[in-house]
Order: C-alpha cells, then sequence, then structure tokens
C-alpha cells in the first residue's frame, strides 16, 4: 500500500552511490554517441540497460522507500527538463525511431521508466519490493536487448502493429530474454512468496514466467513513444500483485485464460477478423478478462466478439458498397479493439482491485454499447433498401453517412445489447438475481441502446467526414487511393480531424458503462 516513512541517515551514501551510476551511465552513453559516433539509439539503450540493472539492486539497499522515491523524482524532473532543453542528446530518440528500421517517432521513455518505478516503490515496496525488481528488469533488459537485435539483425519486418517498425528478430529477444529474466527471478525470490504463489510448483511458475514473457512480448509490439517503458513494467507488476498480493486470480485460471486468449488470437488473425495489431491487442485483452475474471467475465465478452464478427463477415456483397465510406473495413486493428474493448478492460482491471459488483454492470453496459453500435450498422447496411436519418435534424441521409439512424439498426442495437445479458445470466452471474432479472435486461438493454444513440450524435457532430475526390463521395477516411496507386489526401468537410470513428465508438462504449453503473450505485445494493 502507499507508504512513504522518514529516511534512514545511514541510507544517504546508497542514495548518493546510485544517483552516481545511473549518472556514469548517461556520461559514458554521451562519450560513445559523441566522441566515437555510435548510433544514438545504441546509445540510449546502453543508459535503458544500465538503469534497468540499477534500479534492480535498488530495493536491497534499502529499508525505507524515501530515498528510492527521491530518485525517481530526480531523474524524473531530470529527464523532463532534457527533453525541453537537450542537454544529453544520446538520451533522446533519433532519426533512427527505434532501431528497427522506422522512421523518427519522440519517445517520451526517459520520462515513463522513471515515473513507473516511482508508483512501484509507493506502491509495492512494503510486502512485494521483489514484484518491483522483477518488472523492472525484464522490461528494461528485454526492451533494450530488442531493439539492439532488431537494428543489428532485423530482416523481417512486422505489417500492421504500430508508428515504430517491429521486427521478428527483435520481438524474439525481447521474448526469449524476458522469459530468462522473469523466469530466474521467479525462481530466485520463491522462498519470498506468500498468498496466491506460496507453494506454487516449479512447472506452474516457468509457465508463468512463459505467460508473462508472451504479454511483455505483445506490449513491447504495440507501443510507440517510449510507452513501452511505463506500461511493461507496470503489467508485469499488475499480473504478479494480483497472484500474490490480491488473489483476485489464481494461477492456474490465469495460465488458462492466457492460452485461451493466445488460441483466440490466433485463430482471429487466420480467419482474417484481426490483423496484426488487432490480435496482438486482443491477446492482451483476452488475458486479462479470461484470466482473471472468469467465466463471468469471460462469456460476455466472448459473445460480443464472436457474434459481432460474424455480422461483420456477413452480407458482404450488399455491404461492399460502403467499404470505401468507413473509416476500416471488417478486419479489427488495435485501435479498433481499444475503442470496443479498451473500456471493459478498465473496468476489468478495477474490479480486480475493488471487488465492487456495480462494476461488474458497468462491464455488461459497455459490452451492450459496443454490441448495440455494431448490429446497429452491420444490420442497418446490410437491410434491403433501408431509410436512414440524421440523429440531430431527422432529415433522411444515406445508409452508413455517420450520425445517421434506421429502423433495423436502431431494432438490432437493442436487441444486440440483450444478448449481453442473457450471455451473463447464462455464465450464472448472481448480481443479475440480486438487482432483478427484468431489470438488468432493461437496464443493459437500454444502456446499449442510448449508448448507440450518443454514437450516433457524435457522428453526426463532431466526428470527422472528409471528401473523397476520388470517388466524388463523402467518407470518414482521411486519403483515398488514385488508380495509379498513388495515396491522395480528401478534404474535411466537417467535424474534428482528431475526432475519428475509434474515439465515437470509445465515447459509445464509456456512455453506455456509465449509465449501468451509476443505476446500480444509486440502487445501494451491494
Amino acid at each position: 500500500m502507499l507508504n512513504l516513512p522518514m529516511p534512514s541517515v545511514p541510507e544517504l551514501p546508497a542514495f548518493l552511490l546510485s544517483i552516481g551510476l545511473l549518472g556514469l551511465f548517461i556520461a559514458l552513453s554521451e562519450l560513445l554517441a559523441g566522441r566515437f559516433g555510435l548510433n544514438r539509439v545504441v546509445a540510449r539503450k546502453i543508459v535503458h540497460l544500465g538503469t534497468g540493472v540499477v534500479l534492480f539492486f535498488v530495493p536491497s539497499y534499502f529499508d525505507s522507500n524515501f530515498y528510492p522515491v527521491l530518485l525517481a523524482l530526480f531523474f524524473l524532473a531530470l529527464n523532463s527538463l532534457n527533453l525541453s532543453f537537450g542537454w544529453f542528446t544520446s538520451m533522446l530518440s533519433g532519426s533512427e525511431g527505434d532501431g528497427r528500421g522506422s522512421q523518427a517517432v519522440k519517445s517520451y521513455g526517459s520520462i515513463y521508466l522513471p515515473l513507473a518505478f516511482l508508483f512501484g516503490a509507493l506502491l509495492l515496496w512494503d510486502e512485494h519490493r521483489w514484484i518491483l525488481q522483477t518488472a523492472v528488469l525484464a522490461a528494461t533488459v528485454g526492451d533494450s536487448l530488442a531493439a539492439l537485435a532488431g537494428s543489428a539483425f532485423g530482416k523481417h519486418p512486422i505489417a500492421d502493429l504500430t508508428r515504430n517498425t517491429k521486427t521478428v528478430e527483435g520481438s524474439a529477444t525481447m521474448f526469449f530474454v524476458s522469459l530468462l529474466l522473469i523466469s530466474l527471478s521467479l525462481l530466485f525470490f520463491r522462498p519470498e512468496f506468500h498468498g496466491g504463489l506460496e507453494g506454487a510448483s516449479l512447472l506452474t511458475l516457468l509457465l508463468l514466467a512463459l505467460l508473462l514473457a508472451l504479454i511483455s512480448t505483445a506490449v513491447e509490439a504495440l507501443l510507440s513513444y517510449g510507452l513501452d517503458n511505463f506500461f511493461l513494467p507496470v503489467a508485469t507488476a499488475y499480473v504478479l500483485y494480483l497472484l500474490e498480493g490480491n488473489q483476485a486470480a489464481l494461477p492456474s485460471g490465469f495460465l488458462a485464460g492466457g492460452l485461451f486468449a493466445f488460441l483466440l488470437a490466433v485463430f482471429s488473425l487466420k480467419v482474417r477478423f484481426l490483423n496484426n495489431s488487432g490480435a496482438t491487442a486482443t491477446f492482451l485483452l483476452g488475458t486479462t478478462i479470461f484470466g482473471i475474471g472468469g467465466m463471468v467475465w469471460t462469456v460476455p465478452l466472448l459473445t460480443f466478439y464472436l457474434l459481432s464478427s460474424v455480422l461483420s463477415k456477413l452480407g458482404r456483397k450488399r455491404k461492399a458498397k460502403f467499404d470505401l465510406v468507413f473509416e476500416k473495413g471488417s478486419q479489427r486493428d488495435a485501435g479498433q479493439v481499444y475503442a470496443n474493448g479498451g473500456i471493459a478492460w478498465i473496468l476489468m482491471v478495477v474490479y480486480s482491485l475493488t471487488g465492487n459488483p456495480a462494476v461488474f454492470f458497468a462491464y455488461l453496459g459497455t459490452l451492450a454499447a459496443v454490441q448495440a453500435d455494431t448490429w446497429a450498422t452491420e444490420i442497418g447496411t446490410m437491410w434491403p433498401n433501408p431509410k436512414a436519418w440524421l440523429v440531430t435534424t431527422l432529415k433522411p441521409v444515406a445508409v452508413g453517412t455517420s450520425g445517421g439512424v434506421s429502423f433495423p439498426g436502431t431494432a438490432g442495437a437493442f436487441i444486440g445489447s440483450l444478448f449481453i445479458c442473457l450471455s451473463a445470466v447464462v455464465a450464472g452471474v448472481p448480481w443479475l438475481s440480486d438487482f432483478g432479472l427484468l431489470n438488468s435486461f432493461l437496464l443493459v438493454g437500454l444502456s446499449g441502446l442510448l449508448a448507440s444513440l450518443v454514437d450516433s450524435f457524435f457522428g453526426a457532430t463532431l466526428q470527422a467526414q472528409y471528401y473523397d475526390p476520388i470517388r466524388e463521395k463523402v467518407t470518414e477516411r482521411t486519403h483515398s487511393m488514385a488508380a495509379d496507386g498513388t495515396k491522395v489526401e480528401n478534404r474535411l468537410l466537417k467535424g474534428y480531424a482528431l475526432v475519428n470513428n475509434d474515439l465515437v465508438n470509445t465515447l459509445c462504449a464509456l456512455s453506455g458503462s456509465a449509465l449501468a453503473f451509476l443505476v446500480i450505485q444509486n440502487a445501494g445494493l451491494f
């Protein structure tokens, strides 16, 4: 828990030594990059790797977390100023991007790493500092060596992942280094285990290390702008904390959930429900919900995923004329996974830390919202000769127009929402009976329906719509492809460029969860 006792005077030399060691790595990278012309990416990763090793040993030198917290704050401030003034150029992202052949993407990783360590030192110090050590070591060393390996040996880029180009060689290095370090850490710290991990077999620990290595590789593959420096240690620490301290999940259940999520992601990739980024994001989301929430949380999510994915593939010939209107096709990417499942993902994390049943109703509300939005779009465009009206003015518009609603689509939205509640009933969720089955169906159904109308409202007012000069049509796409293969920029007609379909879907998901949560909280049942 959050705790910050007064400092111990004898620990001051260890604090100064830690600052000196980290400063030494920075000075070394500056010397290698400036005087010897070492690639700036390589120099930056030397600092990153050295920092991880130093931070791994920091908890062993201090009884109180006062100086570790101060250390994190010091480098958080220093690195923030460095981004503005460029004192240490070797720590700044260069034109090489992440070292794997990508274009330059500004990185804030030098800020995110001390921020992650700060949170860990505040929250995990008393009883779980081994979790902090394991998470930081695996994240920093694995990420550094992955970038170096990708830069030196990367010959096989992975398409459709993130802004930074990722390679098979770099991601494989990330996986094997993470697997090795997490395995060794779990075995080394085994005598300190208690709670859910106490007494875990050697096989269980090795399988857990395997799954955590897969999670780390997936997180590193998806993130740009240095965000992996924050989310890599946080993801590992979160899982280990739940398994040991919080005991919200059992190792066996988490491993089974991770395996199922992995198989689902591979299957979705094979049948082209998802592209590479979408499958990777689905693996991470599914591992959290399947592995921690169990069947009660899994069944509603699978209901949305399978029914909506199948529905998106039906009537393809009839819906083909809308392919160039919508921003994205039926093969979902990570952005769509976040937009449709991100709120549910966050709610699972919140529930795992609080145990509040109202959060589960919010979870059903957000799944009902995205199911309603998907079904409204798919059924509305698949229906023979449908009529649509703009939700804000009720003026007739072409089917597929952002903000348009139709009778078949609206009916489909409500029916799709009811399926989410039905799936929770089938899963045997006891809280539905406490609230009343009829009340639960009405709450989830209306949460989904109203959220789909919220989606239509934002689609009609704020979502960006462009004019396609090639096909002379209004579209959600920012660019079009000419006959000769050149990319043509479309002209913004209305809305805001930042408000794309993924953001509107996120607001839809958020509104559905908020409505369901507020109703249950006000009911005062839990």
